[in-house]
């Protein structure tokens, strides 16, 4: 953790956090043929204040699950999700409110984030009408927003309707709106993945200047390394509703210890025409998430599995200055 983090007790805290999920309908339940989706499954980590932590890993591995658990769109199965100490699953009522005025998503798609019938004025109104601040404040809120997230001349864009805006300035104002009552944690689920590869730069720059400026604690969900690499200092890898890895985001980069985490930066284009990487060290794809594999979830695509990986699933490992779930890390008994 780098220098300048609040050291007191995190903000944000996961004790062995489960979201699942029953398939197969009403009737299946009944009859007891449902199966359970593991979403997430006994996730456990900290967040200081201040931090900015990607969350990595490919499609159906739990990221943007564990983003909605955190806000509390998704109430928890099992375990414990804390904010400032407080377990997040029983809030109700005004309690649970302040808890959404202190907490934000940043949805991925900026095309279906906002209401199409309201202006641009009306939709950073909405969150101060929820949030019971005075109409008086709205205006000058609203233009201090749009500046923070870099929009120009704000005046021009108070009228008009989000169709008549590009994909960049959506975007901007998804993130202005998430901003807009100053909250203390923000989660980004893949804020720029429907972007155009030539205004991704600029979006990411707005949401890492503005993170810095306002000290706000942050969660990025992406299956791109390039960019967690660019946003965050902190890197946090799942496969199928666990964490396989946790520690410095460039030390992942530089040498990344579990054999998922190993693929995922192998996976990384190289940008020169002689260079190539060696096929990905990983069988098939992703198991059905409905019928995972026995002991580590990973076992049956990792090139190193040996026979304590059908039985026994790992637990937590400090290696250097991370956390790696991998029986090949374990200390030597």
């Amino acid at each position: 953790m780098k220098d300048g983090h609040d050291q007191g007790p995190p903000l944000v805290r996961l004790d062995a956090a489960e979201l699942h999920f029953p398939v197969g309908g009403v009737v299946a339940q009944l009859q007891g043929r449902a199966t359970v989706v593991k979403a997430v499954d006994g996730v456990t980590f900290e967040l200081r204040r201040g931090e900015s932590v990607g969350l990595l890993g490919e499609s159906g591995c739990g990221k943007t699950s564990t983003g909605r658990m955190l806000v509390r769109l998704d109430k928890a199965t099992g375990g414990r999700v804390e904010f400032d100490g407080e377990d997040v699953s029983g809030l109700t009522g005004d309690a649970l409110k302040r808890f959404r005025s202190r907490v934000q998503l940043i949805f991925q798609n900026p095309f279906e984030a906002l209401n199409p019938r309201f202006t641009i004025r009306d939709v950073l109104a909405e969150p101060l009408e929820n949030a019971r601040i005075p109409r008086a404040e709205h205006e000058e809120r609203i233009l201090r927003a749009m500046a923070l997230v870099k929009l120009g001349d704000a005046g021009q864009f108070m009228d008009r309707y989000p169709h008549q805006l590009s994909g960049g300035q959506l975007q901007r104002i998804v993130m202005a709106r998430a901003l807009i009552l100053e909250p203390e944690f923000v989660v980004a689920d893949e804020p720029v993945s429907m972007l155009d590869v030539s205004v991704r730069a600029g979006v990411l720059n707005v949401f890492r200047d503005v993170r810095a400026q306002q000290g706000i604690t942050a969660i990025y969900i992406s299956h791109d390394l390039a960019l967690v690499r660019y946003v965050c200092e902190r890197t946090i890898v799942m496969y199928l509703g666990r964490i396989v890895e946790d520690g410095p985001t460039e030390d992942i980069v530089a040498n990344p210890l579990h054999p998922y985490t190993q693929a995922l930066v192998a996976a990384v284009p190289v940008p020169h025409p002689d260079q190539s990487h060696a096929p990905l060290p990983i069988g098939r794809g992703a198991p059905d998430p409905r019928n995972p594999p026995s002991g580590c979830t990973f076992r049956d695509r990792c090139p190193r599995a040996f026979d304590r990986c059908a039985v026994e699933a790992p637990g937590p490992t400090h290696v250097q200055n991370r956390i790696v779930h991998c029986h090949l890390h374990e200390p030597k008994t």
